[in-house]
């Protein structure tokens, strides 16, 4: 059993939110599957992995997708509704899991004790995105994987300006999508090497409705409307750049994301010697 360290955790806007959609999120077609997690554990195979930790697991549909695959499943996050729906589905499935009620940027474990380390669709709500990659850091074994999913912010301004005003209509918790070159520069400062990136995902690409994806947030009617005028008013080149289309009066999004699969280094790949041999991190592959 993994026990977590004594911690005062502080609540905050996001997790009080997370509480009141806990059931939505539960049930959201988004949440549940993507193609960007089958593409995770094609990569990784077979691999068993002895302990893992889903970080700010939300419903902890990530952690579950484990499965058969992992010893021991570990949920953090800071809404205990979100940790409950985890708990509940784990029950209805026959998986054992352990839950803990923290935020990303304070981990209540100790180092070095997860083989691997994940995290879905949660970090652009991190108040303080730095600290917690250096938490997935710490607590992963050396050796060990951090896997992070997230949305993926656009490079070019106006887009990723259009595209922050509309995640905060739709969240006032999101905190920023990062582009693909932030990542990199976020886990390598961690002390993570990049093993594998994958950009321009989409995390449905079949396309959601505006309805939809409101209802799965609790958006509420007012934030709804002003996201349509805004997509309706949005030229056409940045609604392809956010991964929008138009059919008829409905807008269907199939929510851009990026797959970032790093490694925790041992002393010998963190020298400089090493370091030197090692492809440069804007070749790293893709």
């Amino acid at each position: 059993m993994i026990s977590p360290s004594q911690t005062n955790m502080t609540t905050n806007t996001s997790s009080e939110r997370s509480d009141t959609i806990a059931a939505n999120c539960a049930t959201s077609e988004v949440h549940a599957a993507s193609p960007t997690i089958r593409k995770l554990h094609e990569y990784l195979g077979s691999e068993f992995f002895p302990v893992i930790c889903d970080v700010a697991c939300g419903a902890g549909h990530f952690g579950l997708s484990f499965a058969g695959k992992a010893g021991t499943i570990v949920g953090v996050d800071p809404a205990a509704n979100m940790l409950r729906a985890m708990e509940k589905q784990a029950a209805e499935r026959g998986i054992m899991v352990e839950t803990a009620n923290a935020r990303a940027e304070a981990l209540p474990f100790a180092d070095g004790i997860f083989d691997l380390t994940l995290c879905r669709l949660a970090a652009h709500h991190f108040s303080d995105i730095g600290k917690a990659v250096s938490e997935m850091q710490r607590v992963t074994r050396i050796g060990g994987r951090v896997v992070i999913i997230d949305l993926e912010g656009p490079a070019e301004t106006e887009a990723a300006n259009l595209n922050h005003h509309l995640e905060l209509l739709h969240d006032p918790t999101h905190v920023r999508s990062y582009p693909v070159t932030e990542w990199r520069g976020l886990i390598t400062s961690s002390g993570l090497i990049v093993e594998r990136c994958l950009p321009d995902q989409r995390e449905f690409p079949d396309g959601l409705s505006v309805q939809r994806w409101c209802e799965i947030s609790a958006s509420g009617v007012a934030a709804e409307s002003r996201i349509r005028a805004t997509l309706q008013s949005a030229e056409p080149e940045q609604l392809q750049a956010l991964g929008i289309r138009r059919e008829a009066n409905e807008f269907f999004l199939t929510i851009p994301a990026l797959l970032m699969i790093s490694r925790k280094s041992t002393e010998i790949e963190t020298s400089s010697e090493f370091l030197k041999q090692t492809i440069p991190i804007g070749d790293a592959p893709k």
